[in-house]
């Protein structure tokens, strides 16, 4: 995908869960946060950060927080890139049928696809937390994430193809892993699901100031990692 009306800035602070205070050019403003996650690692003040332009004038922000800088390294904050990237990368994987938004149970996952008459159907989660080259998921607790984990379990089952992508929101990350320091119960669920059927992706991307793309997507085990 590709952003249009850029400017990079600096992100000063964070002033509640969905706006922070930024300096673009010489002027000091509120811009609206794309992302509810905690993002501790990213929103330290005096950080380079990427903003696009609203196309809505009568909004209270002219401008979405979409990335930001750490040690020198772009990460991509907007919560709406990867389903949008996985949404690109799923038109090259030779599926019958692309749906985004599939009711499945209590749930609404992200796509669901056919291919030979075979149903699958995939949830995606983007990945803003690494450390040391490794991402984690999630940053803050997810009552959503864990139902999407529990319901995918149960699509298995049934017989459909299941699987759950984990975008790495940063260059140089091929491993994402449950971050059970956060929410033990998600990464008990994750390797549950891929032991009953549920294939864990990663997308790897390199994210650049208009633009994130899949570069390249691979399988995960879990297995080494069973607690």
């Amino acid at each position: 995908m590709r952003y249009e009306n850029v400017r990079e800035g600096i992100f000063l602070k964070r002033l509640n869960r969905f706006t922070a205070l930024a300096r673009i050019g010489e002027e000091e403003m509120p811009v609206h946060v794309k992302n509810t996650g905690r993002l501790s690692d990213l929103l330290v003040p005096g950080n380079e950060a990427v903003f696009q332009k609203s196309g809505n004038p009568n909004r209270k922000t002219a401008f979405d927080l979409i990335g930001i800088r750490k040690n020198g390294k772009l990460y991509n904050v907007d919560s709406l890139a990867p389903n949008e990237v996985v949404h690109e990368w799923l038109e090259g994987q030779d599926f019958d049928s692309i749906r985004p938004e599939t009711a499945y149970v209590s749930s609404r996952i992200d796509f669901s696809m056919e291919r030979g008459g075979e149903p699958y159907l995939l949830e995606v989660k983007g990945c803003t937390l690494e450390r040391n080259g490794i991402g984690y998921f999630p940053d803050a607790p997810t009552e959503r994430g864990m139902k999407h984990v529990l319901e995918l379990t149960r699509a298995a089952g049934d017989g459909i193809h299941a699987g759950i992508a984990f975008v790495a929101c940063m260059k140089g990350v091929s491993r994402v892993l449950p971050n059970d320091e956060i929410q033990p119960d998600f990464g008990k669920a994750l390797r549950q699901a891929q032991r009953a059927g549920v294939a864990v992706f990663v997308l790897e991307t390199d994210p650049k100031v208009d633009e994130i793309h899949v570069t390249c997507a691979h399988r995960l085990s879990l297995g080494n990692d069973c607690k």
